[in-house]
């Protein structure tokens, strides 16, 4: 299994550098329960992931596994899990992955979508949108 996972991109975004939110993964029956981080915004990313190590320290427990594409084109399957996600004052209810001890946590595309934030490509900052897109 790769050292570090890098998904291919939807976007492509300039070489400003990378864009980096500080995020609190929470057990989903048990708020109080979490842990933070800072998370790599990754719009090539569907889902988010997380160390697993982390997401066992608050209760987090495998559902199930996926495979995922990789940016060179391999698959791999990885462990998921169901947790909430709260950043930039907003909480919503993800599927997480179980990345190896060591990975770079990321922030997937589905979670900035589901509370109406994007990636300002000309800068680099996410930025909330007007209205949650419902189409």
């Amino acid at each position: 299994m790769p050292r570090f996972l890098f998904f291919m991109p939807v976007a492509i975004l300039p070489p400003m550098g990378a864009t980096h939110v500080t995020v609190a993964v929470c057990h989903p029956a048990d708020p109080q329960r979490r842990w933070e981080g800072l998370f790599l915004v990754d719009t090539g990313a569907i889902d988010c992931m997380a160390p697993a190590k982390h997401l066992r320290a608050i209760g987090i427990e495998p559902r199930g596994k996926r495979t995922y594409e990789l940016a060179d084109g391999t698959e791999i399957v990885m462990e998921i899990g169901v947790a909430g996600i709260e950043f930039m004052g907003d909480v919503v209810g993800v599927t997480i992955i179980f990345g190896q001890d060591d990975v770079e946590p990321i922030l997937g595309v589905t979670a900035l979508e589901s509370v109406g934030i994007e990636v300002d490509p000309q800068n680099q900052r996410l930025k909330r949108l007007p209205a949650v897109r419902l189409k």
